[in-house]
This record gives structure tokens, sequence and C-alpha cells, in this order.
């Protein structure tokens, strides 16, 4: 039995986690619980024992000196929680860690035994995967649950994936299992660009979650950073001339499937997200950057291949999106997700897999 003697009684407490990893693309995910933690001073009241679940030959212990006094930091998952006040107050429980080595199924029964034990009415698990979607647009968030009764109601997808899964994949199974509603919700992190931070896909990630929840989040910074990565990625691509061609391909794609939506309720949500942050009661003020204004780069030459930013070796082509959750990549030694809806994952974001939906 989990016992938590420091944490005060919580208001209709939503849990938010996120797992650095296979499925954390451009560590958009976990750059988003990080910024949530940040924002509203989250307090640390837990953390799994790292020898239950790491590999300390995959992750690492860091060492590091305290006025001269050299310590060491485990890897590990930590749980804070942050109280929300205002006119609708509710509390949040973060979790933020990195995918474990092992006992998976264990690592999920102590995560939700925190979740029981703290009143939890409903889990978000954040992920990012690695997608053929381009930069220059508005970044696509999926949102699936595999809960029939918990999609009709939310207007999410009902996960239908059959494939290798991540961490993020088994917990919302777990809770499914446990009678806990569970939704997960994907980015798409453009494959060319996979390195991290993505501000851009962390600030999507944090809209659809302000969205889902009904919770007005503070957004600071980031919706600057996410104009200055955008700015940055397009002064790379504008140099080499096959880039931009590929690029300037997949806006033409993704223009064409999103147009019989330029009308609809796409808009709508948009326009009421708009008003929310102009409202002073909700907390937010005239013209705070809640969403990015996309440019696209102007360019007509269909690419032959795909070309790649990061840094990195070219990857292959990314599966289509099928929900959230992500496939593990062909045979890298630190796979992360690829296109799709549901779900994807590994350490250090570099091979696309296929979403979980």
């Amino acid at each position: 039995m989990i016992e938590l003697e420091g944490v005060p009684e919580l208001i209709d407490p939503v849990m938010v986690a996120a797992f650095e990893g296979w499925n954390d693309a451009g560590d958009a995910a976990s750059g988003a619980v990080a910024h949530l933690d940040r924002e509203w001073k989250g307090e640390v009241f837990a953390a799994l024992d790292a020898e239950d679940y790491y590999d300390f030959q995959v992750n690492r212990p860091t060492v590091w000196l305290d006025n001269g006094v050299r310590k060491i930091t485990w890897p590990t998952t930590r749980l804070s929680v942050v109280r929300i006040g205002g006119a609708k107050p509710r509390d949040l429980v973060l979790v933020r860690g990195i995918e474990p080595s092992m006992r998976w199924r264990s690592f999920c029964e102590e995560i939700l035994g925190f979740a029981v034990e703290l009143g939890v009415e409903m889990v978000v698990i954040l992920g990012a995967l690695l997608g053929d979607t381009p930069h220059t647009r508005p970044v696509p968030v999926s949102g699936v649950t595999s809960d029939a009764d918990l999609a009709r109601t939310m207007d999410l997808e009902e996960t239908k994936y059959e494939g290798p899964t991540g961490i993020v994949g088994v917990l919302q199974e777990a809770c499914t299992h446990a009678g806990m509603p569970a939704v997960s919700l994907w980015a798409a992190v453009p494959h060319y660009v996979s390195q991290p931070p993505n501000p851009k896909a962390t600030l999507a990630l944090l809209n659809r979650l302000e969205d889902l929840i009904d919770l007005r989040i503070p957004l600071g910074e980031l919706p600057e950073d996410a104009r200055a990565w955008q700015l940055g990625v397009d002064q790379l691509a504008a140099e080499d001339s096959e880039v931009a061609e590929y690029v300037q391909t997949l806006e033409e794609a993704r223009d064409t499937a999103d147009l019989p939506e330029a009308s609809g309720d796409a808009i709508a949500r948009e326009f009421e997200r708009y008003l929310r942050r102009r409202d002073p009661s909700a907390g937010g003020e005239p013209g705070d950057g809640s969403y990015l204004r996309d440019t696209s780069s102007g360019l007509t030459k269909p690419a032959k291949r795909r070309p790649d930013l990061s840094g990195e070796d070219p990857q292959p082509p990314a599966a289509a999106p099928e929900g959230p959750e992500p496939q593990p990549p062909a045979a890298a030694p630190e796979p992360e997700p690829t296109a799709g809806p549901e779900e994807p994952g590994d350490d250090t974001p570099e091979t696309p897999g296929t979403p979980e939906t």
C-alpha cells in the first residue's frame, strides 16, 4: 500500500505523464510536463526506486558537485503535484521520467497505485513520434483512448493499433484494465529535424491538453521559442535546395489533406482558444501568443528523397498514422517513433516507427 502522508487532499486531480526515450521525439512530451512543473512550481513528493526499473548501462547515473561534495543522480521517474487555483480550481499530478528498462508491469502498477491513492480522475499520457509532416505547418496532435465510451464523450480516436509499443501504450492499457480513464496525446515531429528540443511540438501538446482538461495553461516564453525554432529550420532548409523541395512536397500533401477541414471544427477550436486567452476572467492576456501562425516556404519542386537536417543519417520512410503509438525503429540502438496516431517511443529519438491507434 502506498502511503502519501505529505500530500494534501487534491481537487479533481488529473495525472499527466511523459517519459523520455522511444515515446518522446524531439523531447516534445517530456518538455511539456517539464513546462507544467516549472510554470506551476510543482513539488516532488515521490520517486520510484531506480534499482527496480533501470539498466544503468543504458541510462547512466550522473555525478555532480554540491559545495565540493560529489553526489550521484540516478535515472528514475518522479511524481510532483501542482495546486491550481482560480475560478475552476483543479490539481495536477505530474509524472516525469525515463522509459523503464525492465519490469514494465510492476512500474505501471506502482504509478497506478499513486493515482488511486490520490483520487486521480483521469490519466493523460503525452507522447511524440517522428512523421512526414512539414515544420511550416501546425503540429498534428492525435488524441486516442482504449475506452470506447471515453472516445465518444471526449471526441477521441479509439485505438486499433497492433504492433510493438512503448511504455505509453503499456501504461494506457494498464489504466484501462484497472478501470482508470486514460487518454494518450501524440504530437508528430518532422523526421528531418528530429533533434531536441522541439518547442513547437511541445506547445501543440500543451494546447491540446488545455482543451482536453479545460484548464488555462500559462505558456510563458514557449510561443516565442516555437517561432524562433521554426525560423531556424526555415534558414537551414533554405541553404539546401533538395531539403527545400522536399519540404514543399510535404506542404502540398498536408494542405491537400487538411482542405476539407479548413472551414469546419478546426477553425472553431482555434477561435474558441483565442477567445479564452483574451478573456481576463480566464487569466489570459490579450495577444499573449496562444497559437502560432505558420508560413510556408513557397518552394515548388518535388523532392527525390527524404532529407535530414538533424545532422544524423537519413531516416527510412515513416509509416502512415494509425492512432498514436509508434513502432520501434528498424535496428537502431536508440529508436524512436514515427508518424502515425497512437504511440511512439526510446531514449534518443532517432528512427521513425508507427503510432498506435
